[in-house]
């Protein structure tokens, strides 16, 4: 419970957890008065204003990102998430999906290098042994937020000197003015998994925090083209399907 109703209240302990407590207070603030996007007090703060210790105020920060409620960038802060951005299941560039929802896209090169192709990547491409690919490492960011970590493999002899194009635009956009390759299909499997460190600190999450994950091999016409995994958070990112049932069983 809280002791005193004034600009310093204290939590006291008791049958309720004081970080349970501490959720609570935090998450009427988000209903009540945070703006989606807007930065909570930190962590600092939060101890004075309510006299626990670091570890509460954590576990209270930790519960309500779990939850998707609240989410962090890492040297920034801790901030309020805004409504998750739903997809509907379909062929299209990250780039058309978010403005299709009314987001600006964007995307920072996180590296793009020419390779031998890993035997998974031969495999799905249908390339020969010692074939070269370009591997093509992307931030994608929606409204400015981290929203998914993609690493692509694209065949060098199909797309010669892709490395030197404009990676921060649309690919699929490139492909089709450039090389004249037009995505009209595509493989795709989805799975959730936890986010490790090197995937945390770009999408600016902890590790271990939910994503979903996109892997997808893209044809055009029936040359395959593309063979790609995508990392979504979980807490950004939904999607949605129409099932139809256009038979009797």
């Amino acid at each position: 419970m809280v002791t005193q109703l004034d600009d310093n209240p204290v939590l006291a302990g008791g049958a309720v957890p004081k970080h349970a407590q501490l959720r609570s207070i935090l998450l009427e603030r988000v209903e009540t008065t945070l703006a989606p996007h807007a930065a909570i007090p930190p962590e600092r703060k939060l101890m004075t204003k309510y006299g626990v210790s670091r570890s509460t105020v954590r576990e209270a920060i930790r519960q309500l990102v779990e939850e998707g409620v609240l989410y962090r960038i890492q040297g920034k802060g801790t901030f309020v998430a805004g409504e998750r951005v739903q997809s509907d299941l379909h062929l299209a560039s990250f780039t058309e999906d978010m403005r299709r929802r009314g987001l600006v896209p964007a995307t920072i090169v996180m590296g793009s290098v020419l390779i031998e192709a890993p035997l998974e990547v031969r495999a799905a491409l249908g390339l020969k042994s010692g074939a070269l690919v370009q591997r093509v490492e992307r931030l994608r960011l929606a409204g400015g937020i981290p929203m998914a970590f993609e690493r692509g493999y694209y065949p060098a002899a199909l797309l010669p000197d892709l490395g030197s194009q404009d990676l921060t635009r649309s690919l699929y956009a490139t492909l089709a003015t450039e090389y004249g390759l037009r995505i009209d299909h595509a493989e795709q499997t989805a799975w959730a998994e936890g986010a490790d460190a090197a995937l945390a600190e770009p999408l600016g999450i902890d590790a271990g925090v939910p994503l979903m994950v996109f892997r997808r091999t893209s044809s055009a016409g029936s040359t395959p083209v593309e063979h790609i995994t995508s990392w979504y958070r979980g807490d950004r990112y939904q999607i949605h399907m129409t099932l139809d049932l256009h038979h009797e069983l």
